[in-house]
């Protein structure tokens, strides 16, 4: 596509969504296109407010051939299909003399299942739903008129999406409604096929000339083999600095006596009486097991383990043979009743057989939970493979973020996607996708607009005890900046303590993470100056409140994993073993990004001024120090206390004059 082409389309664009064209905007819209045109991979750095979604859009629209584009984030997928696509296809339809078509698909379980919200959940799993008393007067229970308000909605849902419920149900509501792809009966089968809300998505889908998808879709088209996506030329992935973690958890095994037992509950009636006792022995020694079972890493499995994993794999198996061989006349719905307890029988085998099979390329490890008891699990050690495999061999990739360029170069973000450094001699006989990175920097002056202050003078935090110096300061600037504080904690438990702390010496509300849902604390923040909120992962990256009312970032320490994480510390002992630097590709690289994405709350408009204060002196001390600094925005540094407090005070007197 010639450059003027793709400018007037990206200027009708940024009109019709009623936005400011940006000069890095227009460069990455050109390296898209590019690497569209030449079937290359794409690395694209595009800072908050350069408005990439139009960035990739215009030039996906315009290429003609139909795009994958996969998102992380609800919010992103909301936008993309209300506002960003209905307005971009309107404004270029009469300069490409067509009328590009667009739509969304997610997995089947995001839909309502019109079979289960008619005929109910197979087996006994429904049974208590409705408390006997609720009979004459309705249902009373939260998840009683969940479901009733459910029943409401399919009869004048248009998709039967979950997420186009307002406002939403428990998950264990939707767990009534609801199917994965092993429980579905199949359109073919079911009733209500002709009318099914996953079928209609993924019809849609297979016309679209743009499908807008998430991370985890994709990683299952990925893994499973069987295509999920309609076939196409281009993928792009926004918000990227994401998508390893999500592959991750969707090539993530997970063995719980809970699960195993639902298995045992869904399977055992339909069955010989053989094959019922044997798995119901094996669950029963599986249960035992556990309760025994101290978390961390396996890096074998235990004797007495793996006896009983095998019990339990070879009784599935015998209950897998024996639901192809019987059926009980007596069952209602049988199909569905069926296809449930296979789906369920079949993950425990599944995973079973994997723990059974260990090899150097999975870690093992098991989880307590005070509430949910104890699992396994077992993950990859790496998806960079995966990735490389199934995602850069066949069509062209742009990845795209604010946080990409980790360190100063893309190198480290592209070795865990599979992409080799750019400076690296591939081996001899290895084929490695060529790719190139752009950043196209930001419509803020991060050096005037924003300081990044790290508390050099403070203790090194300690993995146990009190920070009694750090409280002290953190009440400082917060004082200093009247309130107007996101607080970034890398535990809960800091979270907690940090909040306790300060609603005892200061007179201003304090938000805490976990007591209120995530977007009404985001909401109370951001309509109260005074106002502080804290909170831990989820607020690292989830925060958006342009304005005067978010002035003073707080990261309590340096987000590094914890030394006791499993599949971290695996991935990291692995690097070591290969010759490389473990704790910079790993443990520093995560905690890189983390911190990108925290500063990068600061700062969300032109207009925003404020302070990112690091409350850890390592971050101005150690050697790492630099290569994280590097990672963040670009603010004013500095490690004087008394300077950030004038700066603090002088910003929230000029937002209060406003």
């Amino acid at each position: 596509m010639s450059k003027p082409a793709l400018t007037e389309l990206l200027h009708a664009a940024v009109t019709a969504v009623g936005g400011v064209e940006r000069p890095g905007q227009v460069s990455m819209a050109e390296a898209v296109a590019t690497a569209i045109d030449d079937t290359s991979h794409l690395l694209v750095q595009a800072g908050t407010g350069t408005g990439k979604s139009l960035g990739y859009l215009v030039p996906a629209l315009a290429h003609g051939e139909r795009v994958v584009v996969a998102t992380a984030t609800l919010a992103l997928q909301r936008q993309l299909i209300e506002r960003d696509l209905p307005r971009t296809v309107e404004a270029l339809r009469p300069l490409l003399r067509r009328e590009p078509q667009y739509a969304t698909l997610k997995g089947r379980s995001n839909y309502l299942c019109l079979h289960r919200l008619h005929e109910g959940v197979p087996g006994d799993e429904e049974d208590g739903l409705f408390d006997p008393m609720e009979q004459m007067g309705g249902p009373t229970s939260k998840l009683g008129k969940d479901l009733l308000r459910l029943r409401d909605w399919a009869d004048e849902a248009e998709t039967g999406d979950r997420d186009a419920l307002s406002p939403g149900v428990s998950d264990r509501a939707w767990a009534q409604v609801s199917v994965s792809s092993r429980e579905c009966l199949g359109a073919s089968k079911c009733p209500y096929g002709a009318e099914c809300f996953a079928e209609a998505a993924r019809e849609r889908a297979k016309l679209a000339d743009v499908v807008v998808t998430n991370h985890a879709l994709l990683a299952i088209d990925a893994i499973e083999g069987a295509p999920v996506l309609p076939s196409h030329e281009v993928l792009i992935v926004d918000e990227a600095h994401e998508l390893v973690s999500r592959v991750t958890g969707v090539a993530t095994g997970e063995l719980t006596p809970g699960a195993v037992n639902r298995a045992v509950k869904r399977s055992a009636r339909l069955v010989n009486e053989k094959a019922a006792d044997a798995l119901l022995s094996a669950s029963e020694g599986f249960e035992r097991l556990m309760e025994l079972a101290l978390p961390g890493r396996l890096e074998t499995v235990p004797e007495d383990l793996a006896y009983v994993l095998a019990a339990l794999r070879d009784a599935c198996r015998q209950v897998i043979t024996s639901l192809g061989e019987v059926r009980d006349k007596s069952v209602t719905d049988e199909d569905a009743v069926r296809k449930q307890a296979l789906a369920s029988i079949e993950n425990v085998h599944a995973v079973a057989e994997r723990l059974l099979q260990t090899n150097e390329y999975d870690v093992i490890w098991c989880e307590r939970h005070d509430r949910f008891g104890a699992s396994l699990r077992v993950a990859p050690l790496s998806v960079s493979g995966l990735l490389r495999e199934k995602l850069f061999a066949e069509r062209s990739v742009v990845l795209t973020s604010a946080t990409l360029r980790l360190g100063g170069d893309f190198n480290g973000v592209a070795a865990s996607l599979g992409l080799a450094p750019q400076d690296a001699e591939p081996a001899e006989g290895e084929e490695l996708p060529a790719w190139r990175g752009i950043d196209v920097g930001s419509p803020f002056d991060y050096p005037k607009q924003g300081i990044l202050y790290v508390a050099r003078h403070l203790r090194q935090p300690g993995r146990e005890g009190s920070r009694d110096d750090m409280l002290d300061e953190l009440a400082e600037l917060v004082e200093a900046a009247g309130g107007r504080t996101l607080g970034l904690f890398s535990s809960m438990r800091a979270a907690q303590a940090a909040a306790e702390a300060m609603r005892g010496r200061l007179d201003m509300p304090v938000l805490l993470q976990g007591e209120e849902t995530l977007g009404e604390l985001i909401r109370a923040f951001a309509e109260s100056a005074r106002t502080c909120l804290f909170g831990t992962l989820s607020l690292w990256q989830g925060v958006d409140v342009p304005g005067s009312n978010c002035q003073l970032v707080v990261m309590d320490r340096i987000p590094f994993p914890r030394p006791d994480d499993p599949l971290m510390s695996a991935r990291q002992k692995a690097v070591e073993e290969h010759g490389g630097n473990g704790f910079m590709a790993v443990a520093a690289t995560h905690a890189a990004l983390l911190m990108a994405q925290g500063a990068g709350r600061l700062i969300r408009s032109t207009d925003d001024r404020g302070v990112v204060a690091v409350l850890d002196p390592r971050l101005a001390t150690a050697r790492y120090g630099s290569f994280l600094r590097a990672s963040m925005p670009p603010f004013w540094y500095t490690v004087d206390r008394n300077q950030v407090r004038k700066s603090l005070a002088a910003i929230a007197a000029a937002a209060d004059a406003r």
